[in-house]
């Protein structure tokens, strides 16, 4: 048998690897390897661990869409927790994920002041955002995790992923903003962005929300 060590792996980026057969103990020693501050993103589901390393344009996507979220959440008078990329791992279920960015939403209450998160007691979060290709990986952790609502961004349009009875089926509505066309607004500002900048985006993307609210 070969072992390498990680520092020999090179993951290009907008580019996975995938390793099979990894236990719990050798995933748990990969994230204490890798460390929090780094640019890849992780993904473990039943011995199977993938590594991915966004492209720039990914996180630029990510940034805007949170942003989005946040602008929402605010006219809307709606509590929130943002977990951004933090890692959610349950030993038991054998699944870990780190999505783009989550929020806590209909159970902010219960994550204010929260410095790690236990799935053992604590909850997933209500909304999961991934930008580009959501592999089997990632979407087998999410469902076993129980993450309610993920809003998957893939060539220039959102795709609302809602769980129920344990698997996620897509969506036109989503569950957080009933009463909005989300997948519709999403897409065209993410979209417009690449022209007129972030700040300008986001700004006529809070004037549309509230101009929403009041109709």
């Amino acid at each position: 048998m070969v072992t390498l060590q990680l520092r020999q792996i090179s993951v290009p980026p907008g580019h996975r690897v995938l390793f099979h057969d990894v236990s719990w103990q050798e995933f748990e020693a990969i994230l204490e390897e890798l460390g929090e501050r780094r640019a890849s993103r992780i993904a473990y589901s039943q011995g199977t661990l993938e590594i991915r390393m966004p492209l720039p344009e990914h996180e630029f996507n990510k940034e805007i869409i949170g942003d989005m979220v946040k602008i929402l959440l605010e006219e809307l008078e709606i509590d929130r927790e943002c977990f951004g990329s933090t890692t959610f791992k349950r030993k038991s279920m054998l699944q870990g994920i780190e999505p783009d960015n989550c929020f806590y939403i209909q159970n902010s209450a219960l994550m204010i002041g929260k410095k790690r998160i236990d799935l053992t007691v604590d909850p997933p979060p209500d909304l999961a955002i991934e930008v580009d290709l959501t592999s089997k990986t990632q979407l087998d952790a999410y469902e076993a995790l129980g993450v309610p609502e993920i809003w998957r961004y893939e060539n220039h349009q959102l795709m609302i992923n809602v769980l129920e009875d344990g698997k996620y089926v897509e969506s036109e509505i989503s569950p957080t903003f009933p009463n909005l066309p989300i997948v519709e607004a999403i897409s065209q500002y993410c979209e417009q962005s690449q022209a007129m900048g972030t700040s300008q985006t986001l700004r006529l993307f809070r004037k549309w929300v509230r101009e929403q609210i009041t109709l």
